[in-house]
């Protein structure tokens, strides 16, 4: 047995003591296991052991007889499936992404919500420009009696709402909601090419007709 030294271990010694492998390893085990040592996450074991795992695969496929088309082929493999993995993480983070209500405690006009909006845009404050030019887009297609007023929607609602009404816009109105959310969560931090895009999108509904078949 290949024996391992740890000194001291005999309190008021400095006399080292040689111990086996497995208590050792026991011996370890149990120092890091202290609350003074961070903890490895389930994120961090799991990238560990795929990344050994691709290591081990390019090791054995270069061992092989044309082992660089074999590394080619297994690269191309690891890629698409980097692919798959990063875009299903990204459908379960918008699943599970939350969403914010439409207005705040405040009740305002939509002259009033764009007027907000040019305040904040004056400052470079883009996430409240944008939050303020959505809500501006939401009250006027109310007070066009375009949508119904409903206290507590989301922004995803009311573009749901809006989209059937105005089909031509459904897309934008979409997009739009979710940028809603992204700032509202602090996932985006606003960006004055979104807010150039709200104001158009507020000036062309403001001029045109519902598709009352639709709704």
């Amino acid at each position: 047995m290949i024996a391992w030294t740890i000194a001291p271990t005999i309190a008021g010694t400095d006399v080292p003591v040689d111990i086996g492998r497995e208590a050792a390893r026991e011996a370890a085990l149990r120092e890091l296991a202290h609350p003074v040592y961070p903890k490895e996450s389930w994120t961090d074991r799991l990238f560990q052991y795929v990344t050994e795992w691709i290591d081990d695969l390019f090791r054995a496929a270069g061992e092989f007889p044309g082992g660089a088309a074999a590394l080619f082929v297994l690269g191309l493999i690891v890629a698409g499936l980097a692919v798959l993995l990063l875009r299903a993480a990204a459908r379960a983070t918008r699943s599970s992404a939350p969403t914010a209500e439409l207005y705040d405690e405040r009740t305002m006009s939509a002259a009033e919500h764009r007027a907000a909006a040019e305040h904040h845009a004056l400052r470079h404050e883009w996430a409240d420009a944008v939050r303020e030019r959505l809500r501006a887009i939401a009250r006027d297609l109310e007070e066009r009696a375009i949508v119904d007023p409903q206290p507590g929607r989301t922004a995803a609602e009311f573009a749901a709402e809006a989209g059937r009404a105005m089909p031509a816009f459904g897309t934008e109105l979409t997009a739009a909601a979710r940028y809603f959310d992204d700032v509202t969560y602090g996932e985006a931090p606003g960006d004055p090419a979104w807010y150039s895009m709200l104001t158009s999108l507020d000036e062309r509904l403001r001029v045109a007709r519902p598709a009352l078949a639709a709704r």
